[in-house]
């Protein structure tokens, strides 16, 4: 059994956001894996998440974003709770890394509920118009891996974080929700690019 040293926790907690008792926890349960008390902390935070998410967000910021040189510009606006969260380095960071995502992934939309379905009819066709002559099994399969792609192209929630691919903004959200104790919720984002 490996011991679990305050600097262990330490690093859990910064890389999860979790409380110290439960990242110690954690640890203890992962016997001093830091990937499987990681695996831990995300299993319960989940829950943590899912009874967060129905309280109502009529708190946060407007948060602005000017790219080096003026020629892409992005207006956020994050909900929260309460006007203490929205005040806090944590959401204030969590904002800005918002803006940056937008200016540099031009996603379109914030979630998948938000794309027409006149659209995604429109990438289907093309897909199975790809995969002519495949077996019937493998296109349906394949029409939604090719529909997932085209979600993490266009929506915002969907895309590989750009200081961090491995996780997506939805991961983000869901890590500033379990570490700041608050619903938060992406509203709406204007994104404006000189020229386009």
């Amino acid at each position: 059994m490996s011991v679990v040293t305050a600097s262990m926790v330490a690093e859990l907690r910064e890389k999860t956001g979790a409380g110290m008792l439960e990242c110690k926890k954690a640890l203890d349960e992962a016997q001093g894996n830091l990937e499987q008390a990681q695996t831990i902390l995300r299993k319960k935070l989940g829950g943590k998440i899912d009874k967060l998410s129905g309280r109502s967000t009529k708190e946060g910021l407007v948060e602005s974003y000017i790219h080096v040189g003026g020629k892409v510009g992005v207006l956020l606006e994050v909900n929260c709770e309460t006007d203490f969260v929205a005040k806090t380095d944590d959401f204030k960071t969590f904002c800005r890394d918002v803006c940056l995502q937008i200016a540099a992934a031009n996603p379109v939309y914030v979630r998948r509920e938000e794309v027409p379905e006149a659209e995604l009819a429109k990438e289907r066709d093309i897909a199975m118009a790809q995969l002519a002559g495949k077996p019937p099994a493998a296109v349906q399969k394949i029409v939604e891996g090719k529909l997932d792609k085209y979600y993490s192209q266009v929506c915002l929630l969907d895309q590989p974080f750009v200081k961090n691919p491995d996780k997506t903004i939805k991961d983000i959200l869901n890590e500033n929700i379990a570490k700041l104790g608050e619903n938060m919720q992406i509203r709406r984002f204007v994104r404006y690019q000189l020229g386009a």
